[in-house]
């Protein structure tokens, strides 16, 4: 892996026809946060909860859907870095 290996891999997943950047064309996902937030109390301004902050919602929400989309489990979901 080298200092750019997570551009390398971006740019190589979107010459293979990245779905997620396909989705983005179609949905405007920010209209889901102020749901989200609602429905998951999120508040980033509250720092008392301590330790590693949440991933964002709406990421969330786009992994939740690839995986349907693509009957996809969480460890397929991850990214895998190869040479």
């Amino acid at each position: 892996m080298n200092l750019f290996g997570d551009s390398d891999y971006l740019e190589k997943l979107s010459l293979k026809g990245d779905p997620l950047e396909r989705l983005e064309k179609v949905v405007d996902f920010e209209c889901f946060r102020p749901t989200l937030n609602r429905i998951f109390k999120y508040d980033l301004k509250n720092k008392s909860h301590g330790g590693r902050p949440p991933y964002d919602l709406v990421l969330m929400l786009k992994i939740l859907i690839l995986q349907r989309l693509y009957n996809l489990s969480d460890d397929a979901t991850e990214p895998t870095y190869s040479k």
